[in-house]
């Protein structure tokens, strides 16, 4: 079994977005990906926020430095990262036991987490709210376990 956790730092708000994660986390799991998403939101990081850039990205570090499996395989999503088509994104996926992704706060990640990645993706180079970035992770995370098995969704 793959384990994939998805980290983020939002609020636990049940929302429309969480319907169609699901639908992809029942979907992975017909190809022995345990995909499961967690939302990180803490005082440290609501005051962060309230401080500086530099503050709130240190908070995000922080929350997830707490709950990291640190034989994971680390995949910062970044808007500076580099683009990948669905076939390297899967490739990158591929024989990993455990894989962890992070998605930063409202003011992104630390540079040094992120360098501390084994990893560095952009989704895209427009810029996602936390619901949408999820939901396009989760259907490509599925998309890559379907190439990796022949599976004809990807057509």
């Amino acid at each position: 079994m793959i384990k994939i956790n998805i980290y983020s730092i939002a609020k636990n708000n049940k929302s429309l977005s969480d319907t169609l994660c699901d639908e992809f986390v029942a979907l992975c799991g017909t190809f022995g990906v345990k995909l499961e998403f967690i939302n990180l939101f803490s005082k440290q990081i609501k005051e962060g926020q309230k401080q500086a850039v530099y503050e709130a990205q240190k908070s995000y570090t922080q929350a997830f430095l707490k709950v990291l499996n640190p034989n994971a395989y680390k995949i910062a999503l970044t808007p500076n990262a580099k683009t990948l088509d669905s076939f390297t994104f899967a490739k990158n996926l591929q024989d990993r036991g455990q894989i962890a992704f992070f998605i930063g706060g409202a003011y992104g990640l630390e540079n040094c987490f992120i360098q501390n990645c084994n990893a560095q993706f952009s989704l895209s180079p427009l810029t996602f709210s936390h619901k949408v970035a999820k939901i396009v992770l989760s259907e490509q995370i599925y998309r890559a376990f379907c190439l990796l098995n022949n599976h004809p969704y990807h057509k």
